[in-house]
């Protein structure tokens, strides 16, 4: 099968033979090779200005990230049969790291699958499809998945902001709501209405470091809680109480429900995460943990001095709700807010409250969101354990 030219400006693919898989509109050669040639998620082999081969891709016309490069070997490209080669690499990988079918089976670029997520839930394989590439695979991928991990179903929860700006509409084909198990809990997540692909596996191994600095009946707030997966791990882990905030009154019905499947009680508030923090301060609320686990509060580059001031501010609520020698578990899942700027609103908001912070440890995303070395874009959770002081 022979597959349309992709033909790269002179000096334009150094990047990629540094390892990133992302050609750039801008990196095109259109008077050889003109993109609006090509359909939306076509296949194409990528060549230098010299002619040379860079690999296999597919291409969207319509956006700023023109093509993706999903293979580099000229003997391999982008079909069924390089589907189901990733997924056994990918798959490999995650036998290894977790003894339960219940984990992110595919992300993206860092498993040479760019565009698609795979999140895995026992029996049931949740695919979210970014790019125009991947919409066209959709029934590659469906065949693929099932033929690697042996799962009963695929389901689309095809929602994503990712697909807005690849000129695709949203859709999704998935049941209102899926089991899942993580560090020995069961829990009930929603799919269909629900955040991401219904689960947060990027935070599971955060939540295990947890137990580690949990004191023994430790009371715990968990703000911006979604389900309670935080709240119902410490709990497991040797807390006596938990609170979860969230503005979601679906979420919190999760989180009741995980709590009583469970055989536990969890108290929930129903407010903005910055309204409840405050209104927890007046009524004197004392807790041993605080976890803050907000949504991106920087999704482009221009929104990170606002996104900087309001995890300041977010924290700097928190603290005086952490009783003596306390926990403060602080995460951002904004990768345009890097570690350092992240640490320095937390150690902002300790200041304006004469407390002291010592970072106990920094986590990132769980090891089945595998970084990609030369694609910065796919290391983007931070979460610092710090223990909170009075300054003296």
């Amino acid at each position: 099968m022979s597959f349309p030219v992709l033909k790269l400006k002179r000096n334009e693919d150094r990047r990629l033979r540094a390892g990133h898989l992302w050609i750039f509109s801008n990196e095109v050669d259109t008077a050889a090779t003109p993109l609006t040639a090509f359909e939306p998620g076509a296949a194409v082999q990528v060549h230098s200005s010299r002619d040379e081969f860079l690999g296999f891709a597919y291409v969207n016309p319509r956006t700023l990230i023109a093509a993706r490069i999903v293979s580099r070997d000229a003997a391999y490209p982008l079909d069924a049969s390089l589907l189901v080669h990733r997924l056994r690499v990918a798959q490999a990988l995650r036998e290894r790291l977790y003894r339960e079918p219940y984990y992110r089976l595919a992300f993206g670029e860092s498993d040479g699958l760019p565009g698609l997520v795979l999140d895995r839930y026992g029996d049931v394989v949740v695919a979210q499809s970014g790019t125009a590439g991947i919409d066209r695979l959709r029934t590659d991928v469906e065949a693929a998945v099932l033929k690697v991990t042996n799962a009963k179903s695929v389901v689309w929860k095809n929602d994503s902001g990712a697909r807005v700006l690849e000129g695709l509409d949203s859709h999704v084909d998935a049941p209102a709501e899926l089991t899942v198990r993580e560090l020995g809990i069961e829990y009930l997540a929603p799919l269909a209405d629900g955040q991401k692909t219904g689960w947060f596996y990027d935070q599971t191994a955060n939540r295990e470091r947890l137990r580690r600095y949990l004191p023994a009946g430790a009371r715990v707030l968990d703000v911006c809680s979604y389900v309670g997966a935080w709240a119902i791990s410490a709990l497991k882990g040797g807390a006596s109480s938990a609170t979860c905030v969230d503005a979601s009154a679906s979420a919190l019905d999760y989180v009741t429900q995980n709590a009583r499947r469970n055989g536990l009680e969890v108290t929930t508030i129903r407010d903005d995460a910055f309204d409840a923090l405050k209104a927890l301060q007046e009524q004197g609320a004392r807790f041993d943990v605080v976890i803050l686990d907000p949504p991106a509060f920087a999704k482009r580059k221009k929104d990170a001095p606002q996104a900087q001031a309001a995890y300041r501010k977010l924290n700097q609520l928190a603290l005086p709700l952490i009783d003596r020698d306390g926990l403060l578990v602080s995460c951002s899942c904004s990768y345009h807010m890097g570690a350092d700027e992240f640490l320095a609103a937390i150690q902002g908001a300790a200041r304006h409250g004469s407390r002291f912070v010592q970072v106990l440890e920094q986590g990132g995303q769980s090891p089945d969101h595998p970084v990609h070395p030369a694609i910065p874009e796919t290391r983007y959770l931070k979460s610092f354990f710090c223990r909170v002081t009075r300054e003296g």
